[in-house]
């Protein structure tokens, strides 16, 4: 099963959603992901739920994850509608609460096999892009940038 990880700023432009929601769909259809994982603090992971939703419609074997950064069962949270789960990487128990949001996106980048990133600016998501960028040059991940 190839996996996706969808990343972006907490701000956006609403022009941006019908561009993903074509990437999302090649994804699926030329690079085969059928497991597409999503944050839940910003613009864009929003952009990118209903991207990923509207992709299902056509796809049904294609699944949507929610990342919790947090500990379950310090933070619970059900799984919302249209998503097929929840997933907190393993490990992350012994991440300070205040490194855990950038922690679980650098474990997802790690264990995706493509990235999706909606990048403008600098912050967290730069580094993470950055990071991802190191690991393509390895073969290890793919990226796409909005």
């Amino acid at each position: 099963m190839k996996s996706c990880f969808l990343i972006g700023h907490h701000r956006i432009s609403d022009d941006v959603q019908k561009r993903l929601e074509e990437i999302v769909e090649q994804h699926i259809c030329q690079y085969g992901v059928t497991c597409f994982t999503v944050g839940h603090y910003g613009e864009f992971d929003g952009m990118a739920v209903r991207a990923v939703k509207e992709a299902k419609k056509r796809h049904p074997e294609v699944k949507l994850y929610l990342l919790l950064p947090y500990h379950p069962h310090d933070q619970p949270i059900p799984t919302p509608k249209g998503y097929d789960g929840t997933y907190y990487p393993p490990g992350m128990e012994t991440v300070p609460k205040r490194a855990a949001i950038v922690q679980a996106n650098r474990k997802l980048v790690t264990e995706s096999d493509y990235l999706i990133a909606y990048l403008r600016h600098g912050g967290n998501t730069r580094d993470l892009v950055e990071y991802a960028q190191k690991r393509e040059k390895k073969g290890l991940v793919q990226i796409t940038l909005l």
